[in-house]
Formats: C-alpha cells, structure tokens, sequence
C-alpha cells in the first residue's frame, strides 16, 4: 500500500503501488512457492487502509508493505507434506504478488472438481463470499420454507447481495426484493438472478417503492448497507423480524462503531418490532466451512445459484479494481486474474 486515504476518505488507485521485487532463491521446510492465479478485491478491505480497523480480528495494511487478502494459487515448489508441485491452494491472507512463497500452514487445499475447474469460484461463490451470504441467512435470518416471507437485500448486485437474494429465495422466501444503485443492476437482478422486484434507490423515494413492492411487509433483512437505505427499510419491517447485518458499506469510510448505532426514531421501532439486529461473523461458523461449502457448489453446479464476476485482468490493475468496487462501479464478486 502506497498512501493513506485518511480514515473517512474513498479509496483510489493512487492509495498503491507496484515494485519488482526478487524471490529467495530456496524455500526452507513448511513453505510452499506458488504462482498467484486470482486475487479477490471486498470492501471490508477499506478498514484495513485505517490504523484502527474497528475490528479485532482484521489487521491493518501497513504503509509501503505489501497488501493481502483472499487468494488462490497453484503450487510450483513445495517444501510442506501436505502439499505438491500443481496442487491448487487458497489463503485469506495472500500477498498481492505474482509469485509467493508462503508458511503451508496458512495453505487450504482446493478441489477444482468442485467448481467445474472455475477457480475464481473458490473466492466468491464458494468460498468466503459464499459463506458469509448462506450462513448468514441460516443462523440469522430465521428463514423457513412455506412461512411466506418476504426478503429484501441492499447492496443487492454485489457479491454477496446477488447470493443472498437466491439464497434467501432457496432456503423458502416466497418474496426477494432487491435494492441497489443502478437501472442496468435492477434488470440483472430480476432478469437472471431470480429477484421479484428490485429498487433502484438513486431513483424515486426508496420507503415508497418498499412499501408497494413488500405489501405484507419485510420479514428478514440482509443488511450491506447501513444508513439512510437500512433505515427505510426497517420502518416497513414486521413484528418479530431479523437483520442479517453482513457489510455496513455506507458507513466503511467513516470512522463509526461497527455495528454503527441506528438513529433513536429507528432504534425506537427496532426495539418496539422486537427486531433482531445482531453482528454476524461468519469466522465463528468455521466448523460448518465445509458442509455449507459443499451445499453452494451443489446448487452452482444445478444452475439454482447464478454467480456474477467483474474480473479485471492484471496485478497493476489491482488498485483500480478496488476504487471501482467501492463506488458501486460493477456486479457481483470482483476478482483480479494474475495469471492463467
């Protein structure tokens, strides 16, 4: 990372940039050299450009240090017994490099079968992404099949929006509606991610078009966005409903608590609806990784769970990918490729 954006400020591409530097010569016992094949760009990224990240269990970026995030590679020399020269292996923790050499112990290894060989998958849809969209749902949302309820999803076209909608509609939603910021993402959403109804809420008065398109109200709410949206969405929210807060992008460039507090007119329904509201940390559902995993792939590979990627081409691109993905400049996951 080159320079700061300030706490509050929109990251840009000018925050970073490249150096060619050489790689030891040999790796010592336990690591792993592998060729870096995607990298994945997520908005929780942003509070790792502050000192504070206003969360425990992420560390900062350090200034002209290298950045990392989620991911995958295949193994050109390997020096650990788990692994072997072509193995396709994964980190939450992989350095923005072409080539790397990495602790084995960091490494998860990859089934490419799993995904049909599309790796960049295992980043998004399967993966962390993935994760943090069912299980969120699972555990908080309260979802169960013939109850009639009604979703509604903000940040609908992102990556995890776009998978908690269909997810949402799987577990036994009857209504998903989406909200986002563009009229190209509303038609993506309805036309093939199977929303009934998505809002544009650059367009028109967002608590309005919520209320015409959620007649019995909103029973279970998946929260990417936080402020002004979230509040619209909570007046219309039943008696005994739940939030899933996932990302709270509105508020990711400004130096607030997580969960950042709701306005008191709006904590004042929540509390009288007896809405739940609760932090969810998909890093605490680990022991359910690997079932929850393999449902996602099921439903990838039976066409019942559309995945979206923007993926940008090249380690330089990097830092553009990122400034793109903060001000809503694309859909879906946003994945770099490194190389083929």
């Amino acid at each position: 990372m080159h320079n700061d954006a300030g706490k509050n400020g929109v990251p840009v591409a000018e925050n970073f940039r490249i150096e060619a530097v050489p790689l030891p010569e040999k790796i010592t016992d336990g690591q792993v050299q592998t060729r870096t094949l995607y990298l994945s760009v997520d908005p929780y990224m942003r509070c790792r450009m502050n000192e504070d990240t206003g969360s425990d269990y992420l560390l900062p970026w350090q200034l002209s240090e290298v950045a990392d995030g989620g991911g995958i590679g295949v193994v050109e020399d390997s020096k650990h017994a788990n692994f072997a020269k072509g193995d396709i292996v994964t980190s939450f923790n992989w350095p923005w490099q072409t080539k790397v050499i990495l602790d084995g112990r960091l490494l998860q290894k990859l089934d490419p079968q799993l995904v049909d060989g599309h790796l960049s998958y295992f980043l998004g849809a399967a993966g962390i992404t993935g994760l943090t969209s069912f299980l969120g749902i699972k555990e908080k949302g309260h979802v169960s099949l013939g109850a009639n309820q009604t979703m509604v999803v903000s940040g609908a076209a992102g990556a995890c929006g776009s998978l908690a909608g269909q997810i949402g509609r799987l577990e036994g939603c009857s209504r998903v509606v989406g909200i986002c910021g563009t009229d190209e993402k509303c038609s993506i959403l309805v036309s093939e991610m199977g929303f009934d109804a998505a809002i544009n809420y650059k367009k028109g008065n967002v608590a309005e078009q919520l209320h015409e398109l959620c007649p019995a109200g909103v029973d279970v709410y998946f929260d990417n966005v936080g402020g002004d949206i979230s509040d619209a969405v909570i007046n219309q929210m039943n008696q005994n409903s739940h939030i899933i807060l996932c990302g709270q992008i509105s508020q990711y460039n400004k130096d607030v608590p997580y969960p950042p507090p709701l306005p008191p007119a709006v904590e004042e329904i929540q509390k009288a609806r007896n809405i739940t509201r609760e932090r969810f940390l998909v890093l605490n559902y680990m022991e359910k990784q690997e079932a929850s995993i393999l449902q996602l792939c099921q439903w990838i590979k039976e066409g019942k769970l559309k995945v979206k990627e923007t993926v940008v081409k090249g380690l330089e691109n990097i830092g553009g990918a990122f400034q793109s993905m903060m001000t809503g400049g694309n859909t879906g996951k946003q994945i770099v490729l490194i190389s083929e």
